[in-house]
């Protein structure tokens, strides 16, 4: 069993508050503020990284951050260019946005900017994501399924993430669009994985010991398939509903943290919480 974090993740569901109190994204902002080099914020997943980078350039603006640069990164020759990683390795924080998980993987793996990421995240600079940037952030990682009916076998899709927290698969925007029946679908591929689902306005704060914060104003549900003693995904009849026996799930608000090497949830006390402080 691996180590399962290297550094500080913030992993957000997706539709964060960006007008009222922003309390992830003012969590985010407080701890760039202490570290050296700017704010970086990569657009990779979306297809309008013009008004997507503008929108969180005057909300990080906002929020106090020093020095924001928006990278444009849509192509793989801008990933293996040497000012690109250059940018990425002398971040303060990098964050990110919402849009399609395939185009960061697609466009960043095996590239100079990959690398330069991997170095950053390891060195301590804090990585945040939401929505496609959250799902990104697992080594395997979900890029379709079906969420308007009761899981089935061969309803999802899954691939390769980024693999800056391992032996998870990541969801968001979980409870808005029901998106239960394909995390347990993604985990009874393989019980191992826990599957991790965040909702909306919803983040979780990976710290490098492998604990996390539930923050925001919903919550987080974790399905642990350890305990499965059947499932009949391995069957070959594509649209035959899925069977799971023994899951254990649990739901989380703000408040509570989880454990993921011990994959138990425990509440989060004043005292308990000073434990982890902000990089």
């Amino acid at each position: 069993m691996g180590k399962k974090v290297d550094g500080t993740l913030l992993i957000i569901g997706g539709a964060e508050d960006k007008d009222g109190d922003c309390e992830i994204l003012s969590r985010f902002i407080k701890m760039s503020r202490n570290t050296k080099g700017p704010l970086v914020v990569v657009t990779t997943a979306t297809q309008e990284p013009q008004s997507v980078g503008e929108e969180y350039y005057h909300i990080f603006n906002k929020l106090g951050a020093a020095s924001i640069e928006v990278l444009d990164l849509d192509t793989r020759t801008k990933a293996n260019q040497k000012h690109t990683a250059e940018l990425l390795e002398k971040a303060g924080a990098i964050f990110f946005t919402g849009g399609d998980q395939l185009r960061i993987t697609a466009t960043l793996g095996g590239t100079l900017a990959n690398e330069a990421l991997k170095e950053a995240y390891i060195s301590g600079v804090v990585i945040a994501g939401t929505s496609a940037g959250a799902s990104v952030m697992s080594s395997t990682m979900i890029v379709e399924g079906d969420s308007s009916e009761a899981p089935k076998l061969n309803t999802i899709k899954m691939a390769p993430g980024l693999g800056m927290v391992g032996e998870v698969v990541i969801d968001q925007h979980f409870a808005q669009r029901g998106r239960i029946g394909r995390l347990l679908s993604a985990v009874a591929h393989n019980p191992y994985i826990l599957g991790i689902g965040i909702d909306e306005d919803t983040a979780i704060l990976v710290h490098s010991d492998a604990k996390l914060e539930i923050i925001g104003s919903h919550t987080v549900t974790f399905i642990d398939g350890r305990s499965v003693n059947f499932t009949n995904v391995s069957e070959h009849t594509p649209g035959q509903a899925l069977a799971m026996e023994n899951v254990n799930l649990h739901v989380l608000p703000k408040g509570f943290g989880f454990d993921l090497s011990a994959r138990t949830s425990y509440r989060i006390e004043s005292k308990e919480g000073e434990k982890h402080e902000d990089n």
